[in-house]
């Protein structure tokens, strides 16, 4: 359905009180029981049965969108009314609320009367309602206008067109500025499909077109305006008939349309054959409704056609004259052939920001410049989407991932940190105090992968043979398991035990579990006594004992693939050991032919506090555990 907001040919808007949407101002007169000389007033507006084409005589309210007591805003669709030709969203053009709906659904009404009362605020329902339609009736017939300064037009060529007029957006307007123009002179149009923008008094409007054809002359151009009911432009049936309504053009001038002089001419407003260059399509039909022009339907009851039998080949499979015509020769209605529509173009006139009515008024009740919002509506007019996302009422609509499987669902907002998030949380920004520095090295890999899958069946982990490592690289170098002291103006606080802690990740947090003495002990017993730390930590077990007494921290990522990382510093220690994952490389090697082979190497950074650890005593760590790693194993496996 298209949509009405536009499209009012006005043909009834030039009488005092009807206009193209049938909005009328009515004051309401209300006894509340006071003495007959005072009473209290309500203010309201009637809606108006609209003429939504220049052959209209009545309309049918196929459906009302609002109900009583609803609010509405102007620019919103209210109902849906059944004319001659189509059917159309009607809009309103006031805010308010619908106070009375007279015209129920599925009724008829002739054009111009009084279908439903709009009450200004939601206090006024009642009194509107109860004030109901009053004496003044919806007027008669509209007159045909004359030719503006009396000056006799020409007549209208034999040819078959129809006329847009400058239609009435509300109830006040007297006349109208053509803000743009959607198509071109020469550009094909649709029935129902926007043609140019019209400001009113009230807002900015599409006008649509209620006929099919050609655009054959804008008789009101860009910037310029109009009164009510004056025409605007010409329609043509055929293509080949737009230059005689161009020179018919010219004679009008912007008056209002001429009577009827010619049969021809009487025919105008009917909707015309298709468009030359719209593709055939399969007849597309609503329910029991047969989808054809108002022409064909007159020629095939004047043939005794059973039009429903008949094959269209108009847009959309819309039933033209020329289908009647060949139907009742007994011929088929002539193949068109299908050519790509030619992509439509429109640039607005300087000036003029594209927007849809609705998207304007939601702009200007969020006081939203409509200059700062991009459009993503046609010809890139800003939509009413676009103003809510703007102002944040509407989160843009996701796209579905391939396959149109719907998005993930992922969490969202804040969630308040844990106990445990915020003791890491406190930890790692203080850190940031620190003056740390960072230094890496290589160790091939391949005799401890080798050492590791000997003594993996008695229990033995990468992480238990690692922090044994460790701990005995850290007995040659007593400085790494230090840390820095403020007592007495600073200092270095040396510590005898060797605590090894390790980061293990779990669910809302982070902890620490400790080896305690890793370098007195087997590593067998390492391993047993880290496998029950971690089982406590998942658990949330851990006593205090068992994850604060850390001198020294590795953190190991390599389990999860990362090859190369730096690790933030511990509270209370001087270093910390980052441990990356084991990967092919190629190392220099005196017995290979090419003097080349093939190794599994490890990427280790260790960072350290600088105020009592420095860098030769890093270098001097990371080549000793290197050593014990590469060639010195017999130790680590003790």
């Amino acid at each position: 359905m298209a949509r009405f907001g536009v499209a009012l040919l006005c043909l009834l808007a030039l009488q005092n009180e009807v206009s193209a949407f049938g909005v009328v101002k009515q004051s309401t007169s209300v006894n509340y029981g006071l003495p007959s000389s005072t009473q209290l007033f309500a203010e309201g507006s009637k809606i108006l049965m609209p003429a939504l084409s220049s052959t209209m005589k009545e309309g049918k309210v196929v459906s009302w969108l609002k109900n009583e007591g609803d609010e509405i805003e102007a620019g919103e669709a209210i109902m849906v009314v059944e004319s001659d030709k189509a059917d159309m969203d009607v809009e309103a053009f006031e805010d308010g609320f619908i106070a009375k709906i007279i015209i129920g659904e599925g009724e008829m009404a002739p054009v111009g009367e009084a279908v439903a009362l709009i009450a200004s605020s939601e206090d006024e329902i009642e009194a509107v309602a109860a004030g109901g339609v009053g004496e003044e009736a919806a007027p008669a017939a509209v007159e045909e206008a004359a030719p503006a300064g009396g000056a006799p037009a020409a007549g209208p060529p034999d040819v078959e067109f129809s006329q847009i007029d400058m239609p009435a957006l509300s109830s006040t307007m007297k006349e109208g500025k053509v803000v743009s123009w959607l198509k071109a002179e020469g550009d094909p149009i649709e029935a129902g499909e926007a043609i140019m923008v019209v400001e009113s008094d009230k807002a900015d409007m599409d006008v649509e077109a209620f006929d099919e054809g050609f655009l054959a002359a804008i008789i009101t151009e860009e910037g310029d305006s109009g009164t009510v009911g004056a025409p605007v432009a010409l329609i043509a049936a055929n293509e080949a008939d737009i230059p005689a309504l161009k020179e018919y053009a010219a004679s009008l001038s912007g008056a209002p349309a001429p009577a009827a002089s010619a049969p021809a001419a009487a025919a105008a407003p009917a909707a015309a054959a298709a468009p030359k260059k719209v593709a055939a399509a399969p007849a597309v039909a609503t329910g029991d409704r047969v989808v054809a022009s108002p022409m064909a339907k007159k020629l095939a009851e004047e043939k005794g056609i059973d039009i429903s039998t008949v094959a269209g080949t108009g847009p959309n499979g819309r039933i033209t004259a020329g289908d009647v015509e060949a139907a009742s020769s007994g011929g088929a209605a002539p193949a068109k052939k299908a050519a790509a529509p030619a992509k439509p173009s429109w640039t607005p006139a300087e000036g003029v920001i594209p927007a849809t009515p609705m998207a304007r008024v939601a702009a200007k009740k969020a006081k939203i410049d409509l200059s700062t919002i991009q459009g993503t509506g046609s010809f890139g007019r800003v939509t009413l989407d676009d103003v809510k996302m703007a102002t944040g009422e509407k989160q843009p609509e996701r796209k579905k991932a391939a396959g149109g499987a719907p998005a993930p669902e992922l969490p969202d907002g804040f969630v308040p940190f844990s106990g445990m998030q915020n003791a890491v949380s406190n930890a790692m920004v203080g850190t940031l105090t620190v003056p740390a520095f960072r230094v890496s090295t290589d160790i091939e890999m391949t005799a401890f992968e080798a050492l590791y899958q000997k003594v993996k069946p008695n229990g033995i982990s990468v992480s238990a043979l690692i922090t044994k490592a460790v701990a005995l690289a850290i007995e040659r170098h007593p400085i790494i398991n230090s840390a820095y002291s403020p007592q007495d103006g600073g200092g270095t606080l040396f510590k005898k035990d060797i605590n090894i802690a390790m980061a293990v990740a779990i669910d809302g947090g982070l902890i620490t579990p400790t080896l305690n003495y890793a370098n007195e002990r087997p590593v067998a017993e390492l391993a047993e006594n880290w496998k029950e730390l971690v089982g406590k930590a998942k658990s949330g077990t851990l006593t205090p004992a068992e994850f604060t007494t850390g001198t020294f921290t590795i953190s190991n990522m390599g389990m999860f693939g990362v090859t190369d990382f730096g690790s933030l510093l511990s509270e209370g220690q001087g270093a910390i050991l980052a441990v990356g994952a084991t990967q092919d490389a190629v190392v220099p090697c005196s017995q290979s032919i090419l003097g080349l082979k093939k190794a599994r190497k490890m990427t280790i950074t260790l960072t350290c506090d600088h105020r009592q650890i420095y860098g030769a005593d890093a270098a001097l760590f990371l080549r000793t555990l290197k050593s014990i790693m590469e060639n010195e194993l017999d130790k680590v496996s003790a």
